[in-house]
């Protein structure tokens, strides 16, 4: 029987449904980026022999400078100035109370040779390379154990030249795992703003074990054609802002990591209190938010809203699989614009690839409280692909006020999923129309029970 909503329905389904959002801004709330603060000492990259040439090697010049810089570390920071210039490097370390500053004309670029990019050990909460096993190839830019850094400038490139890794990737000669452009780890109090990043090895910008991480009027670009080259990677960190960004590459806008496997369970370090806000972004080949599919040690309270996504393949993804462990629970999605999108909204249960065969395939994903309102889309394939697992159904899952213009005949296809749904056109399929389990005390549970009083099913 046709449904309609009262204000009162309407307002106790944004009340039920709704409560992730407000403990999620409450307990993270994003802070203006402070990328003018003003060091008490500052150097040019040009003072260490550096030349903006695009040929000469500058490696020992970053370095050098770096190391120069430390001893300011406990006198109020310093600041490395990247001048206008055409600036060839190899992977190089950070240090805390440091601001690396770029010109509007200045060029950070990846070098082309692997022996200048080190191997250093796989993430404990992975176990081994993503890609292969083993160590893997250290980012362009990399830091650990910092407090307080700050990368930004007047719209200055970092451009990682992946191309070639891209190709080596393709062809598998590869005996690492490729580099991310930006990686910090272990690091709290991390500033990355008003930069353009291109063309990364592999992931573009990936804080790990990191908290009180801002990102902020970032632009990300690669081929959507290129490899696996996500645009920003929260994993295992905390308290992370990502704001007014625009990402276009090959892979997730924006993927949020915990682990993989036994690896992520046992390191045991969760994603939680991320706050996405004004994302615009396409891709080919990813999504625009996901969760996962490396989730094993658990994401939590993210509050993504105002995001803008077009001819791309999904929208929203949360991807796991028998194996992974882990949670994904309060998740708070709204305010979402969508075209020529294939499929709007997915939970992938079957994204399988494990690090090795000594994972616990009875280790199963908790999914839970995934809430997703205001969302209006045109030109899209497939409203939802919506598939828990057999025997690991995923709870309370609330749509709310979601209008899409349908170019396929089967909008929805859901399995082993519980929640509720109300204002989704099209209508969406039956787990998601009055599955409540009586003996659950879930906020959709409730809101059921008052609709079937009022007489609104």
């Amino acid at each position: 029987m046709k449904r309609s909503f009262s204000l009162v329905d309407v307002l106790l389904v944004l009340a039920f449904c709704g409560h992730i959002a407000w403990t999620v801004k409450a307990s993270s709330q994003c802070k203006q980026a402070l990328s003018r603060e003003i060091r008490p000492h500052s150097v040019a990259i040009t003072e260490f022999g550096a030349v903006g040439d695009g040929v000469t090697l500058n490696t020992k010049a970053f370095q050098n400078a770096i190391f120069y810089l430390n001893s300011f570390s406990d006198k109020g920071g310093a600041k490395l100035f990247v001048p206008a210039g055409r600036w060839l490097t190899g992977s190089f370390d950070l240090i805390s109370h440091l601001t690396l500053w770029l010109d509007k004309d200045a060029v950070i670029l990846g070098s082309n040779n692997p022996d200048d990019w080190p191997v250093v050990d796989p993430l404990p909460s992975y176990g081994r390379g993503v890609e292969l096993p083993g160590g893997r190839h250290r980012s362009l830019i990399y830091g650990r154990n910092l407090t307080d850094v700050i990368i930004t400038g007047d719209n200055g490139t970092i451009d990682g030249q992946g191309s070639v890794w891209w190709n080596w990737f393709q062809r598998k000669t590869l005996d690492y795992t490729r580099p991310h452009l930006v990686e910090l780890m272990n690091s709290t109090g991390v500033v990355i703003s008003n930069l353009t990043f291109l063309n990364s090895p592999f992931w573009t910008i990936h804080p790990v074990y990191c908290s009180h991480v801002i990102v902020q009027n970032v632009t990300i670009l690669a081929p959507l054609d290129s490899p696996n080259t996500d645009g920003i990677n929260p994993d295992s960190s905390n308290d992370v802002c990502i704001e007014d960004c625009y990402i276009s590459t090959g892979d997730d806008l924006i993927a949020i990591k915990s682990g993989w496997d036994e690896y992520g369970i046992s390191f045991a370090r969760p994603s939680t209190n991320i706050i996405i806000r004004r994302l615009i972004g396409h891709n080919r080949n990813g999504s625009g938010i996901a969760i996962g599919s490396e989730m094993s040690g658990g994401v939590s309270e993210v509050y993504a809203e105002n995001l803008y996504f077009f001819y791309s393949s999904t929208a929203i993804t949360i991807k796991t699989a028998r194996g992974r462990g882990g949670y994904v629970r309060n998740i708070y999605i709204l305010n979402v614009t969508l075209v020529g999108v294939d499929t709007a909204i997915r939970f992938d249960s079957t994204f399988s690839p494990h690090p090795d065969d000594f994972y616990d395939p009875n280790a199963l994903p908790v999914i839970e409280r995934i809430t997703i309102k205001d969302v209006i889309g045109n030109n899209i394939k497939v409203a939802g692909l919506l598939k828990g697992i057999e025997g690991d159904t995923f709870h309370h899952v609330c749509l709310l006020n979601i209008a899409l213009t349908i170019t396929s005949g089967s909008p929805w296809n859901c399995s082993h999923i519980q929640g509720y749904s109300a204002m989704v056109s099209p209508e969406t399929c039956e787990p998601l129309k009055e599955s409540i389990y009586p003996n659950h005390s879930s906020d959709c549970y409730h809101l059921s029970n008052h609709l079937r009083s009022s007489g609104n099913y």
